[in-house]
């Protein structure tokens, strides 16, 4: 449902907000390997992350990308695809097609309309602390 770009957004600002809460900044090539993705194209994603205020970039010796801990239970899923992929997740129809409506539905619109529906309440009511929280104590994965 999200696009490649988003999914790794994602998962980088996961294992960004894990580390933050550690007390650990982190760099891009770090970020890179555990998320398992190009430099270049991460540091594409990060800096789009950035721009709309879910990461900081601090530069320097100690310097390195981390959220604020004050941030980790404001910020939701929801930002990071929006900052991504725009709303277009929540619009768009299965098959594609752009002038999929509730007038003219293609084949899957019933069908598709709750899970894309039941997406948006998920990202929108998740936050990264509730992400992190199963990275930290060990019960969730970034990667296997």
């Amino acid at each position: 449902m999200f696009s490649k770009a988003c999914e790794y957004a994602i998962r980088a600002t996961v294992f960004i907000a894990s580390e933050s809460e550690k007390g650990n900044r982190v760099s891009l090539k770090q970020i890179a390997r555990e998320i398992d993705s190009p430099e270049a194209f991460t540091a594409k994603t990060l800096q789009k992350l950035s721009r709309s205020g879910i990461i900081t970039s601090t530069k320097g010796a100690h310097g390195g990308f981390h959220v604020l801990p004050e941030k980790m239970t404001e910020i939701k899923v929801s930002q990071i695809v929006v900052a991504i992929d725009g709303d277009t997740v929540y619009k768009r129809c299965s098959l594609g097609l752009s002038d999929c409506s509730e007038e003219h539905p293609c084949p899957f619109h019933s069908r598709f309309k709750p899970v894309r529906t039941g997406l948006q309440e998920i990202v929108e009511n998740t936050n990264l602390k509730d992400l992190t929280s199963g990275l930290i104590s060990g019960e969730t994965f970034l990667k296997v």
